[in-house]
């Protein structure tokens, strides 16, 4: 499960300034989430390229006009505080445009194992709501996040609940993933 695109979250065009390298031994990092599985990643531009902030970058196989190539996955505490505040931003950004996809996981989702269902995953979702969801589904697939809101009695909202989820999952807070790449 590999990325194809990336969101940048910071770029460091002098390195990290922890790095006790001197300058000329540094080379410019990138900071990004995933754009399909939420990764953090840590990249490497090509020479002489400056990247901005939520600009989205190609980092898939074959040629890549920006990024010269990818050092690897890092940790949510790595992470600059400029690429931290930035990362609740993009994943809201990703949410919204792909609401079908995350529509999709409430008509779609089954169970983990005889006592818990996906559904039970997503935070402020009990046993109460993931009943009401299950049987709202069988009228048939939901819509939108309105549509869930309207389907599902005091439900709470949907969209918020995927980012929390996106978030949470992000930050290693459960060992179930459901949308972050594993």
């Amino acid at each position: 499960m590999k990325e194809e695109r990336a969101i940048v979250l910071d770029y460091l065009p002098n390195g990290y300034p922890f790095d006790t390298r001197q300058s000329h031994k540094k080379s410019p990092i990138v900071q990004a989430l995933g754009k399909d599985h939420f990764v953090l990643l840590e990249l490497i531009p090509k020479k002489d390229v400056s990247l901005q902030v939520q600009e989205e970058v190609y980092i898939g196989e074959g040629k890549r006009d920006k990024v010269h190539h990818i050092l690897g996955r890092i940790d949510l505490e790595k992470l600059t505080q400029t690429a931290k505040g930035e990362l609740d931003i993009v994943v809201n950004d990703l949410v919204n445009k792909n609401e079908e996809k995350f529509v999709k996981f409430f008509s779609t989702a089954g169970p983990i194992n005889a006592r818990r269902h996906q559904i039970e995953l997503l935070p402020g979702i009990g046993k109460k709501h993931m009943w009401e969801i299950l049987e709202e589904r069988k009228n048939g697939d939901f819509k939108s996040f309105e549509d869930i809101k309207k389907r599902v009695k005091l439900m709470p909202d949907p969209k918020q609940v995927i980012i929390k989820r996106i978030l949470m999952e992000i930050n290693n807070e459960d060992k179930y993933k459901i949308f972050v790449g594993n």
